[in-house]
């Protein structure tokens, strides 16, 4: 069964024609086919950021859906380019641990080697796999050729290590793992490690320092205000209201956050 969405997310930019290349290699193939630019704004070779960003975004298209990921700083080398079977859609993309948490939120259910170079451009270039091996695969696989056509099952894939949130009877300590365009330092640490908590408040802070909230608005705090807010991604967020909070505190991925449970006394 065919399918009629494919989204693209790489680390290209615009500024060049490699986007649109790979878009014209797809649109030849599967001219009907609705394309989809999750972003290209990945900061280079970049893998952690580019599998937050996918796995931010896989939950609103519909199944069956073929995403596709280029942020691939190994291309050329002995690392495999692969297919991701999930119970929401498919995954391409290179075997860095990119698709890894798409996949593992997405219900995996299989995963292939590609290797059918009958479904490949030729000839196959050592730096454009984008144009050569991924962006036909999933093209033909958008056209309705089954999975298994592209390539033999593997047992595993690699995962990425993301750094994980540590929850005690005090709070939680995490960290920011993505800096979004506005500024806004998301953090591992999710919005059910807050709620699990009954205590009447908890108290944020970044690298030490205080912020307000968590709040539920950014409109509930004067403009300015640096404060804690659960975003889009249902993760714990500080912010500026109408300003940048990474330039404003000099923060970046790593940079540790806590919430710690404040006691009715206190």
């Amino acid at each position: 069964m065919s399918t009629r969405i494919i989204t693209l997310l790489t680390d290209f930019g615009t500024a060049d024609a490699f986007v649109g290349i790979m878009k014209g290699v797809i649109l030849g193939i599967h001219p009907e086919v609705h394309l989809v630019d999750l972003t290209h704004a990945v900061p280079p070779q970049q893998i952690v950021p580019a599998a937050l960003l996918l796995r931010s975004a896989v939950g609103a298209f519909p199944a069956g859906t073929v995403h596709v990921v280029v942020v691939d700083p190994d291309v050329g080398s002995t690392r495999r380019p692969i297919l991701i079977e999930t119970a929401a859609g498919f995954l391409v993309g290179p075997d860095n641990g990119v698709l890894s948490p798409a996949a593992q939120l997405m219900g995996c259910r299989a995963v292939r080697r590609i290797e059918n170079d009958a479904f490949f451009r030729h000839p196959v270039s050592h730096t454009f796999h984008g144009r050569d091996v991924f962006a036909p695969v999933a093209a033909h696989l958008s056209r309705g050729v089954p999975a298994q056509e592209f390539g033999r099952t593997l047992d595993a894939i690699v995962e990425l290590a993301l750094p994980v949130a540590q929850r005690s009877v005090a709070g939680v300590s995490g960290e920011v793992v993505y800096v979004d365009h506005f500024g806004n330092l998301v953090t591992n640490i999710d919005a059910a490690a807050i709620q699990c908590f009954s205590a009447p408040r908890l108290s944020v802070s970044i690298s030490g320092r205080p912020v307000v909230g968590p709040v539920t608005a950014y409109a509930g705090v004067p403009e300015g205000t640096l404060l804690a807010i659960v975003g889009s991604w249902g993760m714990l967020e500080i912010a500026v209201r109408n300003g940048n909070a990474a330039g404003t505190l000099a923060a970046g991925p790593g940079t540790p956050v806590t919430v710690v449970v404040e006691s009715r006394d206190a």
